[in-house]
């Protein structure tokens, strides 16, 4: 896992693919975090990711380094906990004129049953599960 953070962090943006209904909708996302052993992403409650990644938990997300990319595809769950939406924003703190841990808004989810496949057009794909 923390190499699939390493990578995260090392593109900066990376590419969140939930569903609505039928369909796909990619945005792009900045925050990922290490907390209790887990690998978290955060966004807003009010915003439609956040409801779509509650009604269907499934999501992948992808990023790309300029020779490798990255496709993390897994389940997500909320946690609520406000340990887990403070370290968060304590490593993010330029998310603080937007959010803060106890606003009701914020959310945090972490990857559970992950799958994440390193790939390049010069070499096999490598495949990390957490």
């Amino acid at each position: 896992m923390q190499e699939v953070f390493d990578f995260i962090k090392k593109c900066g943006t990376y590419y969140l693919a939930t569903v609505e209904g039928d369909q796909a909708r990619v945005r792009p996302f900045g925050t990922a975090n290490i907390f209790d052993g887990k690998l978290y992403i955060q966004t807003g409650k009010k915003k439609d990711c956040a409801q779509q990644m509650i009604a269907n938990p499934k999501v992948e997300l992808c990023c790309f380094d300029g020779k490798t990319w990255l496709r993390l595809a897994g389940t997500v769950v909320l946690d609520d906990r406000l340990e887990a939406k403070k370290s968060m924003l304590d490593n993010y703190p330029n998310l603080r004129a937007m959010y803060d841990e106890n606003d009701g808004n914020t959310a945090v989810f972490y990857f559970k049953d992950a799958t994440a496949t390193f790939s390049s057009f010069t070499e096999a794909p490598r495949t990390v599960k957490f």
